[in-house]
């Protein structure tokens, strides 16, 4: 990528400045639509046109009219901050305009130690009310690592949540402990009949797939309505995936990275008979955070293609589709050396991408 025009980007003070890029499909600019954040994780659009921030240390901001409101949004249950654990994802019902329910996941301190819980909540008057838990995860562990927490919706009405494995490699490849898969619920925190461990005496009937280490990414795809879904791999392994029910999807017995260290994960397999291979991976790896196909017409040489935010590699990853099988990858940002947590298409159709750091920006990409 070229870029035509960089400014002195974290210096800007101004709103409005903007930055200018020119990617292999379209030209666009990245705008700076309000600062301060503090280590955002997950940004929702409200029908009424409000944007809902969450920050990981424990507050749900609201952005309106282009200005970041001072006050959080009160109502919010305790968080437990601690490592990568604290105030994580956000979900609208998908009758949210009638209902008001707000979904949203956090850890929390728990007989045993810390965990991924999630709650919902009404919002009225800037207010959660009548809050709910949902589902925690069992059993609770001690540390700040790996709680996953990607919340979705599907056509159905499931709502689907990641669990990470919280650094625990071996428990996701159980079926009595939610740590390292995919749970799905109806939107009350039922567990589905069909759910494909629900008559299994010795499993969790929440659980719809399992092997998974950190997943930090959902959406559905635009044509065939599957939930897709990346996770996190050690050093190299991070993976793009297909979600079905009662698959597993190989961590630790099959991955394409190794320890931290360069010591080879279990036998070193990549792949192996009745565990699902990725559809795409990147080693070494990026540390994928958020995900959306587009869909929008603002952008029309990007619709159908994946995007996702990378932390450690700090760039917005654009994935080219064939059917279900990627054929080319763009970096995209990678002269604004940015951790981006997550990457959301807005009602505007514009790209909006949140960065994770202490005092961190909303950014906002249109065409230009």
């Amino acid at each position: 990528m070229r870029v035509l025009l960089l400014l002195l980007f974290a210096l800007l003070p101004s709103v409005s400045a903007e930055t200018l890029f020119e990617s292999e499909h379209h030209r666009f600019a990245v705008e700076r639509v309000v600062e301060g954040l503090e280590h955002p994780w997950a940004i929702a659009f409200l029908p009424e046109g409000d944007l809902m921030i969450t920050e990981r240390p424990g507050r749900l901001r609201l952005v309106r009219d282009g200005r970041l409101l001072d006050q959080p949004v009160a109502g919010l249950p305790p968080i437990h901050v601690e490592g990568q654990g604290g105030l994580l994802d956000l979900a609208l019902h998908p009758d949210f305009a009638e209902n008001r329910w707000l979904y949203f996941s956090y850890a929390a301190a728990v007989a045993g130690g810390v965990t991924t819980r999630v709650a919902r909540a009404r919002l009225i008057d800037d207010r959660l009310q009548e809050v709910e838990v949902l589902f925690t995860a069992t059993p609770a562990s001690r540390g700040g690592r790996h709680f996953g927490s990607r919340l979705l919706f599907d056509d159905a009405g499931y709502l689907y949540i990641t669990v990470g494995d919280r650094g625990t490699m071996a428990r996701a490849q159980r079926l009595d402990d939610h740590a390292g898969t995919t749970i799905r619920l109806h939107d009350d925190g039922r567990v589905p009949a069909d759910n494909p461990y629900v008559n299994m005496p010795s499993a969790l009937p929440e659980i719809y797939t399992w092997g998974n280490r950190n997943a930090q990414g959902m959406a559905l795809h635009p044509q065939t309505r599957a939930v897709w879904q990346h996770e996190h791999g050690p050093r190299g392994g991070d993976e793009v995936n297909r979600i079905h029910g009662g698959l597993n999807y190989g961590w630790p017995v099959v991955t394409h990275g190794v320890e931290y260290s360069g010591r080879t994960i279990g036998r070193g397999l990549t792949e192996k008979e009745g565990m699902q291979s990725p559809l795409y991976h990147w080693t070494p790896s990026i540390a994928p955070s958020g995900m959306v196909f587009y869909t929008g017409e603002r952008f029309p040489q990007w619709q159908g293609h994946l995007f996702v935010g990378a932390l450690a590699g700090r760039h917005l990853v654009r994935l080219e589709l064939e059917g279900e099988h990627v054929v080319h990858e763009e970096r995209l940002l990678e002269a604004l050396g940015l951790r981006i947590r997550d990457v959301r298409q807005g009602p505007d159709d514009a790209l909006w991408v949140l960065v994770d750091q202490p005092s961190a920006p909303l950014l906002r990409l249109v065409p230009r």
